[in-house]
């Protein structure tokens, strides 16, 4: 699913539901990961087991010996000299891509329900103009849950962002246009997909000699999940 949505030179590992667990989750974690989960509760520790054998699994595509995935400042994972990723959880899903940093700046990948967000979710992550497109959208295609769709693409922006500007980004500093791939009318959710492009409201980060103005990204519907996955390249 998230591979659909990421460059050729990207390796993705996902895991789905109890199948997923039972491949992914009986892989021992390093000693520093284990001192973090040591206290959690079992669905916790499940999903950070599973998406630490995904990222190692990924590792050991490109060439580079498995090793802890450890969190660094902001929660951020820090990966192997060479390489950067993203990884995501959720209810069901557990997934891990990375690449060669001499292939692409920064990557970020978001997976989620697809159901709507909680009540009053929207508003506190969405800027009016967001709001307004949200509305638009869910008129014409009522199938796919536009709400939840707004937060993955907003997660994963931040998580490309994070690895170029050590900085904190806001929901309200990056305005997401999101569009579905066809104008097709309403039909099943399952295999909707599409693209956005997420306008930075602050400074971008200098890439390729470059400051960015904003991210682009795309997105997809399967098995009752929606995935979201942001590309940076070096321009």
């Amino acid at each position: 699913m998230i591979e659909e949505l990421l460059p050729e030179s990207v390796v993705a590992v996902e895991a789905f539901g109890e199948e997923g667990v039972r491949e992914f989750g009986n892989t021992p974690l390093y000693p520093q990961e284990e001192a973090l989960v040591v206290r959690a509760v079992a669905k916790r520790r499940r999903e950070f087991t599973v998406v630490r054998s995904c990222a190692r699994r990924a590792m050991e595509k490109l060439g580079v010996p498995a090793q802890p995935v450890l969190p660094g400042e902001r929660g951020a994972p820090q990966w192997p000299d060479g390489l950067t990723g993203s990884m995501t959880h959720c209810e069901g899903y557990c997934a891990a891509a990375l690449v060669r940093a001499a292939d692409l700046a920064s990557i970020g990948i978001d997976a989620e329900p697809h159901e709507p967000l909680p009540e009053g979710v929207l508003s506190a992550v969405a800027l009016p103009a967001e709001a307004e497109r949200i509305g638009r959208l869910a008129a014409g295609r009522p199938e796919v849950h536009w709400d939840r769709l707004l937060f993955s693409a907003k997660e994963s922006v931040y998580k490309a962002w994070f690895p170029l500007t050590r900085k904190w980004l806001d929901f309200s500093e990056a305005d997401i246009d999101l569009a579905p791939a066809t104008a097709s009318a309403t039909g099943p959710a399952e295999g909707a997909e599409g693209v956005f492009r997420a306008r930075l409201l602050v400074p971008g980060p200098v890439v390729g000699g470059h400051r960015l103005g904003h991210f682009d990204g795309r997105w997809t519907v399967r098995r009752g999940l929606l995935a979201t996955a942001v590309t940076v390249h070096h321009g």
